[in-house]
């Protein structure tokens, strides 16, 4: 079996780590959720959320994954024994499922970037919405989006850790970055921009409320992939002298940065046209296409080339974060079954492509595809984000934190000592109470019971 490889410097580690937490719900969930939770307030609960719940748990994860250097089930049992290896199981399929479905709506950004460059988004606001219905209801063309984004994301991963995981991160993220910022100066260069500022960065403190912290605490949690095993795969790759907390918070710092600038990318065009942004498929697909052409209705070609530029911003945001997920699967085929990088990448790109079919389907074509009352897709949704994420994070910590071996936590931490005791000592508190108490309060949140 050929060498597993590993990140070749400190750069690619946080690139690649941070291009797995950036997705599609920075470009649009973050912006929502702080404009309707009080602006400027949420996003500072927001930081102190990722302070409390992200870095710790991302740590854990990296300790996990550095210290075994090998798939998420082999790691975990090798940290915890083998009655904890099904921790690692439970990543790997809850990121399978994740890709499959998560591939259909990175399959309509594809198609809606060949689309704005073809001109097709062109028209009335009626036009937009018809076209969007029209598109994801066919049975055939949503489906062969989302395999070909499957085979795009395919095509990375069984390039190796180095020749295509690392060189696609280097790549994408930074071209992430420059769109972002274009995007975000052509947006608030837009006459009446100031209003859309003002409501995503001024803190509106009379929206203060527990429901807002539970709100910021959720954002924190999914944001940075945290119980999807991707954090723990990719520490695999680290070498053994990479400082794990400094790495954590620079990862951190990246996602929340790209998520604010999502947001002084949308508020002030959508004010500039008096539009209030709203959340899910209808804002990237209906909304903003309309936002963007009336914005910028007096320089047709300008619209224009921002169309393309924000589809294009989504589909690298959505491709670093599959890239990662499907590397999950791979690396454990990999190495379980003793197969080839290659043939290991084609069994989990079967598996997702599938998976994408029929999601696809349930939402468009062949509605009654259902479970529980619920489209396949929208199920899966659940399934993964409401019970297998958050009981993959709180069995991390609880592992860690409890039943882990503590001098050998404490020499992955601390790089054997390297550095200081009291870092630590504070972690190893907020992993043993803080994070499975902020998980328990996510959980019962979602649920409707906090």
């Amino acid at each position: 079996m050929e060498n597993r490889g590993v990140f070749g410097s400190k750069l690619a580690i946080v690139l690649a780590t941070a291009g797995s937490a950036v997705g599609l719900g920075n470009v649009w969930r973050f912006p929502f959720m702080a404009g309707q939770n009080g602006g400027g307030v949420f996003i500072l609960i927001y930081f102190a959320c990722v302070f409390l719940l992200g870095i710790p748990g991302m740590i854990g994860e990296f300790i996990v994954g550095r210290h075994a250097q090998s798939n998420a089930a082999r790691a975990y049992g090798s940290i915890g024994g083998k009655n904890w290896r099904f921790i690692g199981y439970l990543g790997i399929l809850t990121s399978t499922i994740i890709l499959g479905f998560y591939a259909v709506v990175a399959g309509w950004c594809l198609q809606y970037l060949f689309a704005s460059v073809a001109g097709n988004l062109n028209g009335d606001a009626q036009y937009v919405k018809d076209y969007f219905v029209t598109f994801s209801s066919d049975a055939l063309s949503p489906c062969l989006w989302a395999v070909g984004f499957v085979l795009i994301t395919h095509f990375v991963v069984s390039c190796g850790v180095n020749k295509g995981i690392e060189r696609a991160s280097k790549l994408l993220m930074p071209l992430l970055l420059l769109l972002l910022v274009i995007l975000v100066v052509a947006s608030c260069m837009l006459p009446g921009s100031g209003k859309g500022i003002e409501f995503l960065l001024k803190p509106d403190f009379s929206k203060v409320s527990g429901n807002v912290f539970l709100e910021a605490l959720g954002q924190a949690f999914f944001s940075l992939s945290l119980g999807t095993a991707c954090l723990c795969t990719y520490a695999s790759y680290f070498k053994k002298d990479t400082n794990l907390l400094k790495s954590a918070g620079q990862i951190a710092l990246l996602d929340s940065a790209i998520a604010i600038l999502a947001g002084l990318m949308i508020f002030p065009a959508a004010f500039s046209v008096g539009v209030q942004p709203d959340s899910g498929p209808s804002l990237i697909f209906i909304t903003l296409p309309n936002v963007f052409q009336q914005a910028f209705g007096n320089w047709p070609v300008v619209g224009y080339a921002i169309s393309i530029l924000f589809y294009a911003l989504l589909v690298f945001a959505a491709l670093t974060s599959t890239i990662s997920m499907h590397e999950i699967g791979t690396a454990f085929f990999h190495e379980e079954l003793q197969q080839p990088r290659r043939k290991a990448a084609w069994i989990l790109t079967i598996v997702c492509a599938v998976i994408s079919i029929f999601c696809s389907l349930s939402v468009g074509a062949y509605s009654d595809l259902q479970v529980f009352g619920m489209s396949l897709m929208d199920f899966c949704d659940f399934l993964t984000a409401q019970l297998m994420l958050p009981a993959g994070a709180f069995l991390t910590s609880i592992l860690l934190g409890w039943f882990a071996n503590r001098r050998l936590v404490h020499d992955e931490f601390t790089n054997n000592s390297t550095i200081k005791e009291i870092f630590f000592t504070a972690w190893l508190f907020a992993v043993r109470f803080v994070v499975p108490a902020c998980i328990i309060m996510i959980f019962l949140h979602q649920f409707g019971i906090l």
